[in-house]
């Protein structure tokens, strides 16, 4: 399955910081402007949004292109898409708002809380935190398919307890999504409401931010929502939506250009709403502090960026850019996309909505307004120097994908007859999947309506194909008992047996 990350760079000389002449709002306004409308065409972004604050105001909101391809609707700053991953720090602001109640402390075990939480490992289970759940250094690795396949959240958790280490705890960083989602239910079993509820009642309300929502399922058909795209090699397409419900606190929120301002105004006055808190110095001071050293192939922007470090807060990355501390998170979810980023001496945040599958002009406008409002400075085509670095990197990913394909081996039959390779195979943590023989061709049925087309490929080995189109192939071998017949498959390595 095919759930790409990658993102592209930028060029950037690290230099000293000099004082610099305040940016001409109007002017700078024009600048960024007239930078994103020769952008988009490079990209092929369907549509996007864009708010940026400044000193406590908004000094650019502004939407362009369409919420669908090929259709009339506009996309506007009301527009509305998905925060996606920005929605950790929404989550972490949630658990702070508890810390400060005294209903749980940052250093509190999990397990005392939500008794259910278990790891393969017990010292991890036992030791992790409550600040542990917001790091991605639990020792827990990537366990997306879980939510895709549509699982749950107690199933989900139920089932982390089968996904083996894939470090020590804490002694790494794997970014992931499932321990968010932990966070969502310790925040349900601490207040009684559900994280859909409390986020709402306690930020969204809180900030005045009415055209934010936790739960996509409650948006109407009649709303003005973005689709998602993707590209199909270099054609766009739309596609439908992939529902994520069950990992709401790590990426659920739907939002808009509009209440972004709100949100980011909120985050820039040390959460201060009508003269009152949503948390408190301390509380806000931790959610902003980094906690752990993260990898800087996260964002492959850093190769060129070359920060002196690299860390992860509470649902933020940071690193230095221009002398500055920046605090950035991207959001993506299959075919839309989303980007915050926020330097907190300038008073400054941009936050973009787009609707094409991890189309990284969100990373070349973020920087791009960093050096207009910040700094002053209009020298750099960060637009033009991604699209190169990420051109590059899909050139390398599409030969990498044509070597393997020419090593096939022709001529080759499977071992038995189709049917012989039906029945249902078990994998305790991932899923139950049952492979039928239809009009001669072999069909692997996952959770979730999710299915693929098995191709010969050679000797024991398919080659699948998604009825998804966008998740892309995978590659599925058959092993076999000492009698000959089929007793497990694999799916891109992962073992599944009758």
């Amino acid at each position: 399955m095919r759930f790409l990350s990658w993102i592209i760079p930028c060029l950037f000389v690290f230099c000293s910081v000099q004082a610099q002449k305040p940016a001409d709002d109007a002017k700078t306004f024009a600048v960024f402007d007239k930078y994103i409308q020769q952008a988009l065409p490079l990209w092929k972004i369907p549509g996007i949004s864009v708010a940026v604050v400044k000193e406590g105001k908004v000094v650019f909101k502004k939407a362009y292109g369409v919420r669908e391809l090929g259709k009339p609707e506009a996309y506007t700053t009301a527009t509305l898409s998905t925060c996606a991953s920005t929605t950790k720090a929404m989550t972490a602001v949630c658990m702070g708002i508890l810390v400060d109640e005294g209903k749980v402390k940052w250093s509190d075990k999990v397990q005392d809380v939500l008794p259910a939480f278990k790891l393969a490992d017990p010292y991890s289970t036992a030791e992790i935190t409550i600040l542990d759940l917001f790091t991605h250094n639990t020792g827990l690795g990537n366990g997306d398919f879980l939510w895709v396949y549509g699982y749950p959240r107690n199933e989900i958790i139920q089932r982390m307890q089968w996904m083996q280490p894939a470090y020590s705890l804490r002694s790494s960083y794997i970014y992931q999504n499932l321990m968010y989602l932990v966070a969502g239910e310790v925040i349900h079993k601490l207040s009684g409401k559900t994280w859909e509820a409390f986020i709402t009642d306690r930020i969204f309300k809180a900030v005045g931010m009415n055209n934010t929502f936790a739960d996509h399922a409650i948006l109407t058909a009649t709303a003005d929502a973005t689709t998602a795209h993707f590209k199909d090699k270099d054609t766009v397409k739309a596609i439908p939506y992939l529902y994520d419900n069950n990992i709401g606190a790590a990426g659920g929120v739907w939002s808009c250009a509009d209440d972004m301002t709100k949100w980011l105004q909120c985050l820039l006055d040390s959460t201060k709403i009508n003269e009152k808190r949503l948390l408190q110095p301390v509380t806000y001071a931790a959610i902003f502090r980094p906690q752990v050293i993260a990898p800087e192939t996260m964002y492959p922007t850093m190769q060129i960026i070359k920060p002196h470090w690299f860390t992860y807060g509470l649902g933020w990355f940071q690193h230095d850019y221009n002398g500055k501390m920046v605090q950035l998170h991207t959001g993506s979810l299959a075919g839309l996309t989303a980007i915050a980023g926020l330097i907190p001496d300038e008073h400054f945040g941009i936050y973009i909505f787009g609707n094409l599958d991890h189309a990284e002009l969100r990373h070349a406008l973020m920087y791009k307004a960093f050096d207009l409002w910040c700094f002053n400075n209009n020298s750099n085509d960060w637009s033009n120097s991604f699209y190169k670095l990420y051109k590059g990197a899909e050139d390398a990913a599409k030969k990498n994908e044509d070597e393997k394909l020419s090593r096939r081996v022709l001529n080759t039959k499977p071992a038995l007859p189709l049917d012989g390779y039906t029945g249902k195979f078990t994998n305790k943590l991932v899923a139950d999947v049952t492979v039928v023989l239809s009009n001669n061709t072999l069909l692997l049925q996952l959770p979730n309506n999710i299915s693929l087309t098995l191709q010969h490929w050679h000797y024991d080995t398919f080659r699948g194909s998604f009825n998804r189109w966008w998740f892309g192939n995978s590659w599925i071998q058959f092993s076999f008992n000492e009698e000959g017949k089929v007793n497990a498959l694999s799916i891109d390595g992962i073992v599944y047996r009758k």
